[in-house]
């Protein structure tokens, strides 16, 4: 007989009704039932005793939490970020990292292999490479070992090392053989991601024709919109299949700014991330990233010289902020932290809702929207 977890008294996060309860029962890691069912025999119960209910988020850029790197390359790095993330009510992530050009990039190696088994708390289901053909002046937190020009050499040393789970690529169109480079990743079905960049209206543009369809960190590290240079941020806004990730912390974007953008985008464009750094989940305090040290103070992880390179919120915490921020609703807000980043990855086929036939990735919320307990594959991973 296989693993069965029946959910009950839960309150489904976009129902018409928040007084209505539901079950729902996962059968070997899916979702097989939802509505009033009875516990059989074998059946572990969890009950949710009027909580909300909500798909697994999925945090498609995360480098780092709870005092761990990507960097690290260690198992037990990936454990520790993967367990943090539950916390957060994230059951699915994208390890976030730099490819290091002439160098060891062991740890890409490690993420590939580790991605689709049990770390014990959220699921690695691939990895989102910032760089290496990036704007030296747009580079933020990444090292100058971490950027070169794009070169299909290169490019097929990526893929070799990413052993076919590369997922998302973090590129600056305007330079010279992005724009093959981007076609290539299109080719391969990985996702050409627009960021740390200098190009103008014009380059973007061509990104955007050469098939880039999403936006890592909107506004972060790319040119600001000026009334007689329009620059990147007018093209990805015009574009209506480009979607974009935003950091809804009150300080990558401030909140006036915010406001503009989802208005702008809309709750299908958005796909809100945490670019979490190792402090996540840790107090604030001086961390390392990639051999250089960082503070993080209030959620916001920078430089000693100011840039700011991540924060220290987790993926629920930010969903609190951008409705705060935004006066949306929590679907809409949970929207972006499911339904969106799973059809950016082509995974809405299992993950990003609540629905029969689909991965058994839950997180229920209490009604300050703190996470009380997440689930993995019918598992209880992380509970108050």
């Amino acid at each position: 007989m296989g693993e069965k977890l029946l959910i009950t008294n839960c309150r489904l996060f976009d129902a018409a009704s928040d007084k209505q309860t539901v079950c729902i029962l996962i059968e070997d890691g899916v979702i097989t039932q939802i509505g009033d069912i009875e516990a059989d025999a074998g059946c572990d119960i969890l009950d949710a005793q009027g909580r909300i209910v909500a798909p697994g988020f999925i945090d498609v850029h995360i480098q780092g939490a709870g005092g761990a790197d990507i960097l690290d390359g260690t198992p037990e790095a990936l454990k520790t970020i993967a367990q943090t993330c539950a916390r957060f009510g994230t059951t699915s992530f994208l390890a976030t990292t730099v490819f290091k050009v002439n160098g060891e990039n062991e740890h890409i190696a490690l993420a590939a292999e580790y991605v689709n088994r049990d770390l014990g708390g959220a699921n690695l289901v691939g990895i989102h490479l910032e760089g290496p053909f990036i704007s030296a002046n747009k580079r933020g937190m990444i090292q100058p070992e971490c950027v070169c020009p794009p070169s299909v050499q290169i490019l097929d040393e990526i893929l070799d090392v990413t052993g076919g789970q590369l997922k998302v690529m973090t590129i600056a169109p305007e330079l010279a053989g992005s724009l093959e480079i981007i076609r290539s990743l299109v080719d391969s079905n990985i996702v050409a991601s627009f960021a740390h960049s200098e190009a103008n209206y014009e380059q973007t543009l061509e990104g955007l024709a050469a098939g880039i369809s999403h936006v890592t960190h909107l506004f972060n590290a790319m040119s600001p919109i000026h009334h007689r240079c329009p620059g990147p941020l007018v093209a990805i806004f015009e574009n209506e299949k480009v979607t974009a990730q935003l950091i809804a912390d009150g300080v990558h974007i401030h909140p006036s700014v915010l406001r503009m953008a989802f208005e702008i985008l809309g709750p299908n464009r958005i796909v809100l991330i945490t670019d979490g750094m190792q402090a996540m989940g840790k107090p604030d305090g001086k961390y390392i990233y990639n051999g250089v040290e960082y503070e993080s103070k209030n959620g916001a992880a920078r430089y000693k010289d100011g840039t700011l390179i991540g924060t220290a919120l987790g993926l629920s915490e930010l969903v609190k902020r951008l409705m705060t921020f935004t006066n949306c609703s929590l679907d809409v807000a949970i929207k972006t932290v499911t339904e969106n980043p799973a059809r950016l990855l082509g995974i809405e086929d299992r993950k990003g809702s609540i629905a029969v036939g689909k991965d058994g990735d839950l997180v229920l919320l209490d009604d300050d929207l703190s996470v009380h307990a997440t689930i993995v594959g019918g598992r209880v991973v992380f509970g108050k």
